[in-house]
């Protein structure tokens, strides 16, 4: 829909990353220079913020801490992790969104997240058609993860792949000091999708990598993962590193670390952990070798002193991509990233929309052909496929020898 004049709202959902506030930045400064955006806003905790009336006037923030957005890890909105309902089924949170919409005027609306997220997009683009409200919806994509379908990588993955591949390096030299051998099993995010799992080939690229890379697109076969780790041990003096993906399921379809698991989220998906150490029991029982399990947990979302320029340039320029093409009359649509080269062979990425309801709930996994046959690796195609994205280093100012990240007034919106 052209010309639509009005509000903008911009939501942060899900698992925080070290750019989505760089994509919030993106957003902020080019929605700010749109003639036909009257306000913006900044939802409070995503969509629970706008359903209990409480978001930010981003007009009321300096410029200068918006800047620092760029560099600043987690979500600086606060996130959410709220699920709606279908609206066939009951359709109170969109009646109350529409509300809020309605009432202050809100024509453009931005969801920044990953697949459950971009499902909470598409389900309020299509009701607001459904009842004839005019608004143009854009999700912006966000996800450690890197399973977003249809994108060639999502923001935010790039830079935990390189605090995961710079983190391998260091343990690799750390563990191998000693005279004496040990076994270190490195638990890496990722529940259906190993991509980020993988990212520990790009150590090895270096020749600081893990022995053995264990992803979810695959079966876990207990008894051939001891072989392997007894394998290396026997080459290495006992010494042996292992990239293991929290998500990974048992032959019979079970994941390992479920009996870890503590419960589930919103979204019913299990809150996986663990892992590491039930891989440590079982090593340590079965082998009799010293082991060191290690869980990188929300480190590698947040480590921000590690981020790709490459990363945050992307994210950026993602949020500002939304805005335009949304005040060019696109709507129902998340922003995407395609792959290309320039004439001397340089990776370049282009930003270009795809249907909402193509991402909402959809997975990408990992080729398996990337994989190897015995499923305890991955091919040199990752490392042409990763290396371009992690170029570049991009930190915040230092203070006094500390980050200076971003602080927002957060003063709320008022009619």
């Amino acid at each position: 829909m052209k010309n639509l004049k009005g509000a903008c709202m911009f939501g942060q959902s899900g698992g925080p990353t070290s750019v989505i506030n760089s994509s919030a930045a993106g957003v902020f400064t080019e929605a700010l220079k749109q003639g036909n955006i009257t306000a913006v806003y900044g939802a409070e905790h995503g969509i629970v913020g706008i359903l209990n009336e409480k978001f930010f006037d981003i007009s009321k923030e300096d410029p200068k801490e918006i800047e620092l957005l760029k560099y600043t890890p987690s979500s600086a909105l606060g996130s959410a992790r709220y699920k709606l309902k279908d609206a066939s089924v009951d359709d109170s949170d969109y009646r109350r969104i529409l509300e809020v919409f309605e009432k202050y005027n809100i024509r453009y609306f931005f969801y920044n997240g990953g697949n459950d997220s971009m499902d909470t997009c598409n389900k309020i683009s299509k009701y607001l058609q459904s009842v004839g409200y005019e608004c143009n919806v854009i999700g912006v994509p966000k996800t450690i993860d890197n399973d977003l379908y249809g994108t060639d990588h999502c923001p935010g993955y790039a830079s935990a792949a390189k605090y995961i591949a710079n983190t391998i390096m260091e343990c690799n030299l750390d563990a191998k000091v000693y005279n004496f051998g040990c076994v270190c099993i490195m638990e890496i995010m990722g529940r259906n999708a190993g991509w980020l799992t993988a990212a520990a080939a790009l150590a090895g690229y270096k020749g600081l990598g893990a022995d053995l890379i264990y992803l979810p697109e695959v079966p876990f076969d207990t008894e051939k993962f001891l072989a392997a780790v007894k394998n290396v041990c026997e080459k290495n003096d006992n010494k042996c590193i292992v990239a293991v993906s929290e998500g990974i399921k048992n032959l019979e379809g079970k994941y390992v670390a479920e009996a870890e698991a503590s419960a589930n989220d919103s979204f019913g998906h299990a809150q996986l952990g663990g892992l590491a150490q039930v891989l440590a029991n079982l090593v340590k029982t079965r082998l009799g070798v010293k082991v060191r399990p290690i869980e990188l947990s929300l480190m590698q979302r947040c480590g921000a002193h590690l981020a790709s320029k490459t990363d945050v340039e992307e994210a950026f320029n993602a949020g500002a991509f939304a805005v335009k093409c949304a005040c060019e009359g696109e709507t129902d649509k998340m922003v995407i990233f395609e792959r290309a080269y320039d004439k001397d062979g340089n990776y370049v990425c282009k930003n270009v929309l795809m249907p909402l309801e193509l991402a909402a709930n959809t997975e990408k996994k990992v080729p398996l052909e990337w994989i190897t046959n015995d499923g305890s690796y991955v091919s040199d195609e990752f490392i042409k496929y990763a290396l371009p994205l992690i170029q570049g280093d991009a930190k915040a100012p230092l203070e006094e020898g500390l980050p200076r990240f971003a602080k927002l007034k957060k003063v709320y919106a008022t009619l």
